[in-house]
């Protein structure tokens, strides 16, 4: 995989920083563990919503990437439509690819 973010979070992955799965993201979130919440482009709208609106209460960013859950599911060895990353670190360097993504 030669893509910067899918690669990114792999790494979240690997370090331990990501949770998967919509009710563990949205245990994440109300625990205040969660940094950034990602969703699949293609991920069923109530996950979306769900996820979404606990994020926006939270004062989580929460971002619908240009992936399908097929992608995500590659690069965190995981079948999976949301995320959650959980390390301030790695959440900023992951917000900055996809912005730049969004600029591009």
């Amino acid at each position: 995989m030669n893509d910067k973010l899918m690669s990114m979070l792999g790494l979240c992955r690997r370090a331990g920083k990501l949770t998967l799965g919509n009710d563990a993201v949205i245990d994440s979130i109300n625990l205040r563990k969660s940094k950034l919440v990602l969703l699949a482009d293609d991920c069923s709208e109530n996950t979306a919503k769900a996820v979404l609106r606990k994020a926006h209460q939270s004062n989580v960013h929460a971002y619908v990437i240009a992936y399908t859950k097929d992608d995500i599911s590659y690069a965190v060895g995981k079948f999976t439509a949301v995320l959650s990353i959980n390390d301030n670190g790695f959440a900023k360097s992951v917000e900055k690819l996809i912005c730049s993504l969004k600029e591009d």
